[in-house]
């Protein structure tokens, strides 16, 4: 394989606040539907909080698997387990120690912290089934190539928000130097505490549904997920096009107003995949976030570099923001955009929002229920994490 083949995506497994499995998010996703995002109370002290809940029951790990029990790996699992056969598969052709494991993640397994805490507060002791492992952010591959028995390298990747996406990228390069044949990546982040609560101290979280690009966006969602793919050599109906990342490091938090670290992302993933800016996108998934500074910049960068237009839309009133498993989930709905089998009548992610545009902001082709896909059928997605961490994906049909 030379540096310029493509690697291909030939499975897709995932579960978030849309369902469990390619048929019921699909069905969510072109639909548009936000009733995954409910209030709860429990979560900030001041108040309920919207979060997008994985609306499925999560079965604990095997015993042998017990100090790394958490909700995370629970998650993690029932997106195995909807490509399990084809993973098998790949073991079975190339052996376990040539399928490696690259996942990403953000918090991981803290929430099983959030619980012993509050259980040694009240009891005096952690309890008894809690183990370090189970927050462990590194853990989180090793976990699953345990799991399989797979023998291959196995590394975890938390860069915040782009965490999964870049496992994606990660998983790539070992194809490329010809570590693996197959790697299972993507990534896992579920709901907890600290992140609800640092997004809350940041001004960030709002507890009505979040509108992303509106005049009146507010913040944040939080949800949780976990996407997983098979990315190996031989090829199939979707390929890895392209992909860019950069770094601005404008601020810890916020990301550059001016939104270049963004376009360069863009810019670099379109010419990974050696296609222009006018060469057409058959639809971009935003970033979008629906706090004030991301959106600002998202749009911004956008315009410069598709000045023509490109159908794009944030799908993030549909699941929360998965944070770590962002970058993989949303690649998922572009694979799933581009798959006939769950998406017949190309229909484009409708935009969820409140229809009132902010005049400050460049005006975006946001997509509605009759958007549907035209020209190349190539997609985008962004992700934009704390510390200027920028990253762009490109998925689309094999050359």
């Amino acid at each position: 394989m030379t540096a310029y083949e493509p690697c291909h995506l030939s499975a897709l497994g995932l579960v978030n606040a849309l369902g469990r499995g390619k048929r019921e998010v699909a069905s969510g996703l072109f639909r548009g539907l936000t009733s995954g995002l409910v209030l709860e109370d429990g979560w900030l002290p001041e108040g309920p909080a919207r979060v997008g809940r994985a609306p499925i029951q999560l079965e604990p790990l095997p015993a042998r698997f017990a100090t790394d029990d958490s909700r995370n790996t629970r998650l993690l699992l029932a997106a195995l387990e909807e490509i399990r056969e084809e993973v098998d598969r790949e073991i079975t052709r190339h052996g376990r120690h040539r399928v490696g494991v690259v996942l990403g993640t953000s918090t991981s397994g803290i929430e099983a912290s959030e619980r012993a805490v509050a259980y040694s507060l009240e009891h005096g002791s952690l309890p008894p089934d809690f183990h370090y492992r189970q927050q462990e952010i590194g853990r989180l591959a090793p976990f699953l190539a345990e799991y399989l028995e797979l023998s291959g390298p196995a590394l975890t990747v938390s860069t915040a928000c782009t965490s999964s996406g870049l496992a994606l990228v990660t998983a790539r390069n070992l194809l490329r130097m010809g570590l693996c044949d197959a790697v299972i990546t993507g990534g896992s982040d579920s709901l907890c505490k600290l992140t609800l609560n640092g997004f809350a101290s940041l001004e960030s979280e709002t507890a009505t549904l979040c509108n992303p690009m509106s005049r009146n966006r507010c913040g944040i969602n939080v949800g949780e997920a976990a996407a997983l793919f098979i990315l190996r050599r031989e090829p199939s109906d979707l390929a890895l096009l392209g992909a860019g990342a950069s770094s601005d490091a404008h601020h810890i938090s916020s990301p550059d107003p001016s939104g270049l670290g963004a376009e360069t992302a863009m810019r670099a993933a379109l010419a990974d995949a050696s296609l222009k800016p006018g060469d057409g996108l058959g639809y971009l998934n935003l970033h979008a976030t629906a706090t004030a500074k991301n959106d600002e910049m998202e749009s911004l960068a956008t315009a410069r570099v598709f000045p023509d237009g490109v159908p794009c839309s944030g799908t993030k009133p549909l699941t929360g923001h998965t944070l770590g498993a962002s970058a993989a989930t949303e690649l998922a709905f572009c694979w799933l955009t581009l798959q006939p089998q769950w998406n017949p009548d190309r229909r484009l992610p409708p935009h969820r929002w409140d229809g009132q545009a902010d005049p400050a902001l460049p005006s975006l082709e946001l997509t509605t229920e009759a958007s549907r896909l035209e020209g190349p059928s190539i997609c985008m997605s962004n992700a934009f994490a704390f510390g200027g961490n920028n990253l762009s994906l490109l998925i689309g049909a094999r050359p």
